[in-house]
């Protein structure tokens, strides 16, 4: 299977996934649905990477959609958030925090630090998340420059532009995926296993960290009460993989991205 058919699939499987997300009243096995798309759009830029001629070109590419997706989110926030202010419509704490653009270029600026052995940038990358943290803390809760009545689009506005891993859609664990395909390097045996390790930390975590997930030997009798460990039936589509890119369609993705977002937030409002 190449790479084009795997983001294809993964398309299929976001759009999906975000119409779960958006559109009120629809059925729960959509979220289901999307958990694949993820890991397969994140395999997809480190093969991506490994392969681009023009590493930096790749790397700018996907900054310019990570910060024009930031800029559409935040215009859109805000003016929904200042109409219901005005009266204009009813309030409604209802916000686009999407952009899946963020941790793939985190990811991809990761590797290139990685792969060039810049140990020194790499600290400093480190070191900008902690600092960074603090300083969109004080810009929005101490100084209070930000005015929606929900803080958490301006956190992730400001971690998406400034490489904030940790107010980002995805987080740690989406980027550590991302270092852990470069290094399985599309071999079966450690794919397989590699993925389906990170699997379970994933099913773990969301125990120990998520207040609604179920505790224990309790989340084996109701496996589908907290869904993201379906991302193991990604695994399939991994192993299928057959090295060759296929057919074009580079900009496919990041065409379709935003404007299924945009379309589908809408819906949901007026839905709602």
């Amino acid at each position: 299977m190449t790479t084009t058919k795997l983001k294809i699939i993964a398309l299929i499987s976001m759009f999906i996934d975000h119409c779960g997300l958006f559109i009120p009243d629809t059925p729960e096995w959509f979220r289901w649905i999307g958990r694949i798309a993820a890991p397969i759009f994140i395999f997809c830029v480190v093969i991506g990477f490994k392969h681009t001629s023009n590493k930096i070109k790749y790397l700018t590419r996907l900054y310019i959609f990570t910060v024009g997706m930031a800029l559409l989110n935040i215009i859109i926030n805000y003016s929904v958030y200042y109409k219901s202010f005005r009266g204009l419509i009813e309030i409604n704490n209802y916000y686009i925090l999407n952009n899946f653009f963020a941790p793939l270029f985190f990811i991809v600026l990761l590797l290139s630090l990685l792969e060039n052995k810049k140990l020194k940038y790499i600290v400093i990358l480190f070191v900008w998340q902690i600092i960074s943290s603090v300083i969109f803390f004080l810009l929005v809760e101490g100084f209070e420059i930000f005015v929606p009545s929900d803080v958490k689009p301006n956190y992730f506005f400001l971690g998406t532009i400034f490489g904030n891993v940790l107010l980002m859609e995805g987080g740690i664990l989406t980027v550590f995926l991302g270092v852990l395909f470069y290094y399985l390097n599309a071999n079966k045996f450690k794919m397989a296993s590699g993925y389906t390790m990170f699997c379970i930390v994933i099913l773990l975590v969301n125990q120990k960290l998520n207040p609604m997930a179920l505790p224990g030997f309790v989340s084996l009798l109701f496996p589908f009460a907290d869904y993201q460990w379906m991302k193991i039936f990604a695994l399939p589509l991994f192993l299928l993989y057959n090295g060759k890119k296929g057919r074009g369609l580079k900009y496919l993705f990041y065409i379709f991205y935003p404007v299924h977002i945009v379309l589908l937030y809408f819906i949901g409002f007026y839905i709602r």
